[in-house]
């Protein structure tokens, strides 16, 4: 008895020639793949669009901060312009400008020019980092140091007489 599983020799002959008379791409995968393609193409151009609009708008926050930074410091100075302690001072040391009654100095160098003065305020956070630090940290440092020696220098070499001198 024939088995069921087994083909005929016919059968798979006639499905190997369909199979190689079938073409590879049919009209139907073509359009599949140029609709997909317009697309890609399409999408990318927005993407590209909107990226350089995403850069575009980052660029003009920035510069939005910076201006209203700018404009909070306008204000501030303007507010100081109002009071008129500020007022008295800006003039003594701008015009060297004294109340009736009060008697001004002049600091000169050594040299008879005047010492200029800055008017800037100090920054706190550039005096705290020029200070010495405190003797407890002198002494941790110191304590690190001696535990963990670093690279030993090299001996200085030792003064000797010129060659043809008599050494005592």
């Amino acid at each position: 008895m024939p088995s069921s599983t087994s083909s005929s020799p016919v059968a798979s002959s006639a499905s190997a020639g369909a199979a190689a008379s079938r073409p590879r791409f049919t009209g139907r995968a073509v359009v599949l793949v140029l609709v997909v393609l317009v697309l890609l193409v399409s999408y990318a151009s927005s993407t590209k669009a909107y990226l350089e609009q995403r850069s575009q708008l980052g660029d003009l926050q920035d510069r939005i901060d910076t201006a209203r930074a700018e404009l909070g410091g306008l204000k501030r100075e303007r507010q100081r312009w109002h009071d008129e302690a500020y007022v008295a001072q800006q003039a003594r040391e701008r015009f060297g400008f004294v109340m009736p009654g009060e008697v001004g100095y002049q600091v000169i160098e050594g040299d008879g020019t005047p010492l200029e003065q800055s008017s800037q305020l100090t920054d706190p956070t550039l005096s705290a980092e020029e200070a010495e630090p405190a003797w407890f940290q002198n002494l941790w440092q110191s304590t690190r140091e001696a535990g963990n020696p670093g690279l030993v220098p090299d001996p200085v070499e030792r003064i000797a007489p010129p060659r043809g001198a008599k050494s005592d």
